[in-house]
């Protein structure tokens, strides 16, 4: 849609990307009723101009899979000091690291942020023995057992041995990662944000690595995207940077398409759409 539209090109249904584009206000007033985001955050899309006639729906939960194993691949590198446990030459000691490695067994997760991705994470968790504490945008009881749900972030990040993002960037979530967060939690937490980047304030995170209130974080998702040259996060030796890709996996664009037509079939049989975005929640 970055070139001009033909005139008599018209239809009820658009599908595009999650960003905005020159000529999607021009495509709207072709007579769409239905807009699909091949993706899963809405936060660069225009949602001023969806208005109450159109429905918006995205590709809601497709990623639960791949972005909660990169979770617990985080969780577990972490702890296991993974790859500098691994030795090309005689250590000085073999058999007994120094200091000890850590478990994930009964260590304290805490999840921002408890939708399909959230839950996945904490389904994968608990089995490894994780005690798990998450927080939600509603009162909604925890969809699976196991999961301690608390309203306060505070609360949620107090006893946290690892911290993670999952919660879309709303007003509410821009910047909950600031100082006073990060006083609130135990030195030597491990910070994963799969989410957005500007839920975290990066002036605070790095002061947050500097006095070791943070040991590890793990960033998969930054403001701006990519990051500047030469931006303390590709040196930081407590920041492990990936350019945005956890939610990647082989069959990733195929699934996103698949999803859009099982929507198509029930547009066309007009029963009720799947993933669904409310505008004024942001997601």
């Amino acid at each position: 849609m970055d070139g001009e539209i033909d005139p008599d090109v018209v239809g009820d249904v658009l599908i595009t990307t999650p960003t905005s584009v020159p000529t999607l206000e021009e495509a709207l007033s072709r007579g769409v009723k239905w807009v699909h985001l091949i993706g899963t955050g809405i936060d660069k899309f225009p949602l001023h101009l969806i208005g109450d006639d159109l429905i918006l729906t995205n590709s809601r939960g497709l990623s639960a899979v791949p972005i909660s194993e990169w979770v617990m691949a985080c969780m577990l590198s972490f702890v296991k000091r993974m790859p500098n446990s691994f030795v090309t030459e005689q250590p000085k000691q073999w058999n007994i690291p120094s200091p000890s490695f850590a478990t994930l067994e009964n260590a304290n997760l805490a999840i921002l942020g408890l939708g399909g991705i959230g839950t996945a994470i904490a389904q994968r968790a608990l089995p490894f023995g994780m005690n798990i504490t998450a927080m939600r945008n509603s009162d909604a009881p925890s969809p699976i057992d196991g999961v301690r749900m608390v309203r306060s972030v505070t609360e949620l990040v107090a006893d946290a041995d690892h911290v993670v993002l999952v919660a879309p960037l709303t007003d509410a979530t821009r910047g909950l990662f600031n100082d006073d967060l990060f006083a609130a939690m135990k030195p030597g937490v491990q910070l994963i944000n799969v989410a957005r980047g500007p839920i975290i304030d990066d002036d605070a995170l790095l002061r947050a690595l500097d006095n070791g209130i943070v040991a590890c974080a793990d960033i998969d998702a930054t403001d701006p995207e990519p990051l500047t040259d030469g931006h303390w996060m590709y040196s930081h030796p407590a920041v492990r940077l990936s350019p945005h890709v956890s939610w990647n996996w082989s069959g990733a664009f195929q699934a996103m398409y698949a999803t859009f037509v099982d929507n198509l079939r029930l547009y066309l049989n007009d029963e009720p759409l799947l993933s669904v975005v409310n505008p004024a929640d942001g997601y």
